[in-house]
């Protein structure tokens, strides 16, 4: 099965653990605006970020962001 990245949830991932984006980029020695990408869909995190993102707020990778599926034609 293939999938698509959509909308990132990492605003609701904050939410659930009770931290803020600011809170969240100091912990991972980032600046603010790149968390603010990332929650926006304007850049996405690469691995090695979402592997701390996910570890920093107590998620899995994968609900980082909504997957699509996506049938491949044949």
């Amino acid at each position: 099965m293939k999938f698509e990245l959509g909308r990132c949830l990492l605003q609701e991932r904050l939410d659930e653990h009770g931290m803020s984006r600011d809170e969240l980029a100091r912990a991972l020695f980032y600046k603010p605006e790149r968390i603010i990408d990332y929650m926006e869909n304007k850049r996405v995190m690469p691995l090695q970020v979402a592997i701390s993102v996910a570890d920093t707020v107590g998620c899995q990778v994968r609900d980082l962001y909504e997957l699509i599926s996506k049938n491949p034609t044949l």
